[in-house]
């Protein structure tokens, strides 16, 4: 009696299937192809999830150091003065409130470096 190659095969074939579902022409039908830009993907993935938050942390400090250069400060001074005033408004929200509050901003400015 012969052995047929069974379900745990067609079920590895089939996850892989299903993950590669989406991708262009043979990486996603041809078995080794597939495998390797799936592989390739999820670590890609894995590493962009980590760089995405240092690449957002750029972003704001550079909004925050031309918001702040407008007004005739510089970015580490004011950071500097926020330390110094105890304010503790994280990046993201300062940011937030140069693009969309630039008054409000400018209030923030004008009352820490006066410190």
């Amino acid at each position: 009696m012969r052995v047929k190659r069974g379900k745990i095969g067609v079920r590895k074939k089939r996850k892989l299937h299903r993950l590669t579902k989406g991708f262009v022409g043979g990486r996603r039908n041809l078995l080794r192809a597939a495998k390797e830009t799936l592989d390739k993907g999820l670590a890609y993935a894995y590493r962009d999830r980590r760089q995405k938050k240092r690449e957002f942390r750029r972003l704001w400090i550079a909004r925050i150091n031309a918001a702040v250069r407008a007004r005739g400060f510089t970015y580490s001074r004011f950071i500097h003065a926020l330390d110094l005033k105890g304010v503790n408004i994280d990046r993201k929200v300062l940011a937030d409130i140069a693009v969309t509050d630039p008054k409000g901003f400018s209030y923030i400015v004008e009352n820490v470096i006066q410190a």
